[in-house]
This record gives C-alpha cells, structure tokens and sequence, in this order.
C-alpha cells in the first residue's frame, strides 16, 4: 500500500546526494489545513505528515492519510488544546483555568517555574501515543513536538523514554545550519529560534542515551510562512549538503566511491488559511492558520522550480521509514 502512488512520482534518481523527508506539520488542526496537506503530497511537495490527535479534524486526518497513503507520524503536543489524557483535564499542572494547555510561552514559563509535573507529561504522551494508534491503526514511525516542546529540559528526558519504550525510532533535533545568518528574521523570531536551538542541542545526549534517532540535517526554522520561497529554500538545501552526514542516523552507508548519503529533514506547514471558528485544539484556529502564510507554503513548495532544483541537486523525498 506504501507504494500506490509511486506512479505518479518522479523515477528513483541514481544514487541520491540527499534523502530528504519533508514533513507537515499540524496535519488535523482543521479541515482546510487537511486539504492542502493532501494537496501538496499528491503534488510532490511533502513526502510526510504529523498528526496532532487532539485537533479538531484529527479523524478526518488520520482518514485522508490511509486513504492516500500518506506516511504520518505523532506531533506531540502539550501547549495547545485540551489533554488528549482524561484524567488530566479536570485539574492538573499542564492546564490553564479554562482548562486548555498554557499556551506555546506559557508552558515555557511554568515549566521554568517547576510547576508542571513530569509524570503527567509522560501520562499525556503516553495518551496521544495511544490515540494515534487508534486513529490510524498503527504506532507512530516518528515523533516530534508541537511548537518545538519535546527538546525542553525535563520534558526532554520523558519524550525520549516514552519513544524508546514504546520502540518509536525517529524524532525531530531542530538545530539548523545557516540560522543565524538570516537577515530577514525579526528579532522576536531570532530570540525564540535561538532558544530552541540551544534546548535541540542539549536533547542531543538525551536522545543518543535513549538510542533514539533523527536525521543528519534539520530545515524549516528559517523558511516559514512569507519567509519561504524558492531562493531560501535553495539556501536551506546548500547549507543541508555541504554539512554532510552525521553518525546520529544509520542511513544509506555507502559503498565504494559514492560519498555517504545525507539525511535531512524539512519542517514545513503547507494548507489553505483555516476559517474563522473552525479548526484548532479546542479554542479556535490561531491567526497563523487562517493567514495567507499555509498557503504561500503550499504554492513554494509545489513550485516546478523547486521540484526541478530535487532533481538537479539528487535530492530524494521520502518519509522516516525509508531513512
């Protein structure tokens, strides 16, 4: 079934410089985000998807991606929406009054504090864990976090034993070459992608100790929203080749005079802005969503030129099972 749509699909290319898994993020979060996440894999521009299970058309989600087959993933999620675990929407550490998770800076700020409890971290992953299984009839093949909270300290730690325990191989390390030579990033942005780098490389040890898994090259900081377009994303893939292979995947070890293959994964967030009141986690689609910014992504990404530039760069797109 993996195979249904390879018809479609450009041949394989003789011995690829790059295996490249370009990820959706936020696939669930509403009905039109949905669309074009299909749109833009049956259009060559994604090679795999990550389900937040507790979003408002995560079913629907989980149905399109069988339908197509779509490889998908588990976008773990502890700042937006309501717990996916029962027993902690009543009261726990990880909600607000209003019963909703604290926010992307919020969950930051209280983690800071010492307020959120480690063990019900670990019930809420195990639960999304749990619905995603549910929802698509088979355990993640990778997972990585909503608003970047897996590579937070503590949170870290449970993320990285909840994946080796349940055996889910590969995560997302997002530490990206060539961030901070990016002049069109506003300050707020850079402030935030600099913190997240600094938490991504502190998981490194974590997620090694746990034998957990991640691609040589992480993309997508720098390229989202009006930030993408088809000269970033060409910078992005530069950067990508000349870092080379890591030892962090044991990807493709090539033989003979073919250099080794690098790894690489691009975050993106392709759709169709979400409708006012329709979508989200539990309290409405973010601004984000219903901006032209998914659809900008969406047009980037299924660019002939940059379909055209894979081929001429032999950059392969596939998904975390075929690393």
């Amino acid at each position: 079934m993996d195979r249904i749509h390879d018809n479609t699909r450009p041949a394989i290319m003789p011995q690829p410089r790059m295996m490249l898994v370009v990820t959706g993020d936020d696939f669930g979060y509403c009905p039109r985000r949905n669309q074009g996440i299909v749109d833009c894999f049956q259009a060559g521009g994604i090679s795999n998807v990550s389900l937040l299970v507790n979003a408002s058309a995560a079913k629907e989600a989980a149905d399109l991606a069988k339908r197509h087959s779509i490889p998908i993933g588990l976008h773990a999620n502890l700042s937006e929406g309501i717990p996916a675990c029962q027993s902690l929407q009543q009261a726990s550490t990880l909600i607000n009054q209003r019963g909703f998770f604290h926010g992307k800076m919020g969950f930051r700020q209280a983690l800071e504090r010492g307020q959120i409890s480690m063990k019900q971290v670990e019930l809420e992953l195990r639960a999304q864990v749990r619905l995603f299984r549910e929802l698509t009839g088979h355990l993640p093949h990778h997972m990585d976090g909503h608003q970047h909270i897996h590579v937070l300290p503590e949170v870290r730690e449970v993320f990285a034993q909840v994946l080796s325990d349940l055996r889910i191989p590969y995560t997302r390390v997002p530490v990206e070459t060539g961030l901070h030579s990016c002049p069109w990033l506003p300050a707020h942005l850079r402030r935030f992608y600099t913190q997240v780098e600094k938490d991504a490389l502190d998981s490194i040890p974590v997620f090694t100790r746990y034998g957990i898994r991640w691609p040589d090259v992480y993309l997508g900081l720098t390229t989202m929203g009006q930030n993408m377009s088809v000269p970033n994303l060409q910078r992005a893939l530069s950067h990508a080749l000349a870092a080379g292979p890591s030892h962090s995947t044991t990807s493709s070890s090539a033989s003979g005079s073919n250099p080794p293959v690098v790894t690489a994964e691009l975050m993106v967030h392709p759709g169709y802005p979400s409708h006012p009141q329709e979508g989200g986690c539990g309290e409405g689609p973010d601004d984000f969503s219903q901006s032209a910014d998914r659809q900008h992504e969406l047009s980037m990404l299924t660019d002939p030129s940059m379909l055209a530039l894979y081929s001429q760069k032999r950059v392969q797109l596939c998904a975390f099972k075929d690393l």
